[in-house]
């Protein structure tokens, strides 16, 4: 009988639509930089190579349809920023995945926010140093249900969208992503071998900006589930 130091983590599971049973979490990747006027308003320009980052997996704050769920405002931050994205949530593993076949390993899609302490990650490209301070923190990664992928029609082309305070902050089309999702876990899967329970943040469009305390963002993508989420 194996025993350990302390108790195990709980596994950190998401939700999925019209259903009872859960979506185990593996590892939580994100994209930078994937939609061009993103770029260009963090200062860069092109189709560069695509490029991640990723998220403790116990950072997911599951967002249920019927709540408002509750974003705590981080430590050691001035300038706290929303990134609406489109998530892909996969069910099929594997290694060197090729864009034609891609689209076989994913189980759905959902709604996300990958929440970013600017600031910090600012400071740390000026020093070289990693992000990790400025993305890898505690509920940085709030989510709504995942909509199996049978279920979605033509999400490549679905209206992106994310209010604050009933404001348009962000508004695009996944057509915009510059790596499209297969591409992007081609990509992946070559630095990376995928797993089942792997969630994909696919990156942001224009518009990212700080909120504080009090603000209420709802988040959209056409045919998924929206998700709101207000910041205490």
């Amino acid at each position: 009988m194996t025993t350990y130091t302390h108790s195990a983590p709980e596994v950190v599971s998401a939700h999925i639509v019209d259903s009872t049973t859960l979506f185990p979490v593996h590892r939580i990747y994100c994209v930078g930089r994937n939609y061009e006027e993103h770029a260009k308003e963090m200062g860069y320009t092109g189709r560069e190579p695509p490029f991640f980052f990723l998220k403790p997996t116990d950072a997911l704050i599951n967002v249920s349809p019927s709540e408002v769920a509750h974003l705590p405002y981080p430590s050691v931050t001035q300038n706290f920023h929303h990134e609406i994205e489109l998530v892909v949530a996969i069910s099929v593993g594997g290694k060197n995945i090729a864009a034609k076949d891609a689209l076989n390993h994913i189980f759905g899609y959902a709604v996300g926010l990958e929440m970013t302490r600017r600031d910090l990650q600012n400071d740390m490209k000026k020093q070289g140093r990693p992000w990790d301070i400025g993305k890898s923190f505690d509920a940085s990664a709030p989510m709504g249900p995942i909509t199996p992928k049978d279920k979605i029609k033509d999400i490549e082309n679905a209206a992106i969208t994310l209010e604050v305070n009933g404001q348009t902050r962000q508004s695009s089309h996944i057509s915009k992503l510059i790596w499209n999702i297969a591409e992007t876990i081609e990509h992946l899967s070559n630095a990376w071998e995928l797993r089942p329970g792997d969630l994909i943040f696919t990156g942001t469009p224009e518009g990212v900006n700080a909120v504080v305390k009090g603000d209420l963002m709802h988040g959209h993508v056409d045919g998924l589930t929206p998700i709101r989420v207000e910041v205490v």
